[in-house]
């Protein structure tokens, strides 16, 4: 697996893991108490594969902004959390931010 596949597989199960964290009801659902513990070390897991190629901030930044935007869209779909106008605009600067390190990255 590439670094940036490896980064962004990474990126989507921080995702999964803060979503069973709320599905979790403060560990009292054991099913996504389950899923939040095996997402964590999965995202961790291929973060580190990631940084073995990719630099350390860059790294981090792409993985907290994939996770960060991901997480904020399924609240809204998902949770019903507010879609006003700028946090859609800041969502945009974020996945354009995560997009920019790439193409910024050299490798």
């Amino acid at each position: 697996m590439t670094p940036w596949l490896s980064l962004l597989v990474a990126g989507f199960f921080e995702i999964g893991f803060t979503t069973s964290l709320k599905l979790s009801e403060g560990q009292t659902k054991l099913f996504w108490t389950v899923s939040f513990y095996f997402c964590v070390v999965a995202s961790f897991y291929f973060l580190d594969q990631a940084v073995r190629s990719i630099p350390m901030g860059t790294a981090y930044a792409v993985w907290t902004g994939i996770g960060a935007a991901g997480t904020a869209l399924i609240g809204i779909f998902f949770f019903k959390e507010p879609a006003t106008f700028l946090r859609l605009a800041f969502l945009i600067m974020l996945i354009g931010s995560i997009v920019g390190l790439k193409a910024v990255s050299g490798k």
